[in-house]
């Protein structure tokens, strides 16, 4: 969707809009959102972050997507000067960059690719307010990130949530792995363990999510991974996110954690991987990992399975393995 077309989109005589699930789980699902919700959200997110009018925002993500669709109607509730850019992995590169960006939304693969560059990395640092979603943050990015001068923040929500409903800081002192929620939100935790959110302002319903969360006493929050990407096997639960932070503590190399059935387990944990050098990877997980952890497969891919907006394609990497393992 180009700009002019979701303007055409938002003007029109409808209240509402149709957006699309990620399909980080599954396919992506078609979802009816009010326009008066997100413009709440939009208003929320520019309180909470001191936005002035005249402040400029960049658009770099696809308008396909709820985070796109986000940044441009905060740009006119907000007041703020858009500039829009292709949503590639390298939108600090673009000639159409003004000297000044107030405010941007990126994902963890652009942030990751500004990083390697020093004239991105210069362009990234200058941004006044950042903030990213899509995708988890590890452990390494998060330390490039935390002596960023200006602030960075990591955003949770989903679609349904009309992106997010709650940030947790990435740079400096303030630097958290809790997630603080909008006032206007409030979370609890359901029987097992998933985060449930309440926040009228831009969800007409409470959403029960499929996130595994521990939830502190003043409403901060941590996710430690998706109750559907638990691995049962051998009647103990392993948690997908759980072995991907713990192995990226060790090793930059591109890599991701799916299940597939076992006879003898149940479900076995399965390691997809960027390399031909499995051995090596094979005596990291022996090292580092419980052994009730470690994968009993390694599969090595040309490339490891996303969606169109970055995130990692789940049901995409279970179908690989298990096609590996009954090949």
């Amino acid at each position: 969707m180009s700009l002019k077309e979701f303007l055409e989109e938002w003007n029109n005589s409808s209240d509402r809009l149709l957006v699309h699930t990620s399909g980080s789980t599954g396919q992506p699902k078609p979802l009816w959102v009010e326009k008066r919700r997100m413009e709440a959200s939009a208003r929320i997110t520019c309180d909470f972050l001191g936005l002035q009018r005249g402040d400029t925002a960049l658009l770099c993500l696809s308008l396909d997507y709820i985070a796109g669709k986000m940044m441009v109607v905060r740009s006119l509730i907000g007041g703020l000067h858009l500039v829009s850019v292709p949503p590639d992995g390298h939108p600090l590169l673009s000639d159409r960059l003004p000297a000044v960006i107030d405010f941007a939304a990126m994902v963890p693969l652009q942030v990751y690719n500004a990083l390697q560059s020093d004239t991105e990395c210069d362009r990234l640092r200058h941004i006044r307010h950042l903030i990213i979603g899509g995708g988890a943050i590890d452990d390494l990015l998060a330390v490039r990130l935390r002596d960023f001068p200006n602030a960075v923040w990591s955003t949770y929500g989903m679609t349904e949530t009309l992106s997010h409903v709650a940030l947790r800081r990435l740079s400096g002192p303030e630097a958290s792995e809790w997630y603080s929620p909008f006032p206007s939100v409030s979370l609890s935790l359901n029987a097992d363990g998933c985060l449930v959110i309440d926040a009228p302002a831009v969800c007409a319903e409470r959403l029960v999510t499929n996130d595994i969360a521990e939830l502190l006493s003043d409403g901060r929050f941590r996710i430690l991974g998706r109750r559907d990407n638990v691995v049962c096997t051998g009647g103990l639960k392993v948690q997908m996110e759980e072995v991907e932070r713990r192995l990226r503590q060790h090793t930059d190399l591109p890599l991701l954690i799916t299940k597939c059935t076992d006879t003898k387990l149940g479900e076995a944990v399965v390691l997809l991987c960027q390399t031909d050098d499995t051995d090596s990877l094979r005596a990291l997980c022996q090292q580092v990992l419980p052994r009730y952890w470690q994968p009993r497969h390694f599969i090595t891919v040309g490339t490891l399975p996303t969606t169109a907006n970055g995130k990692p394609a789940r049901a995409e990497a279970r179908r690989l393995a298990e096609a590996f393992v009954n090949k």
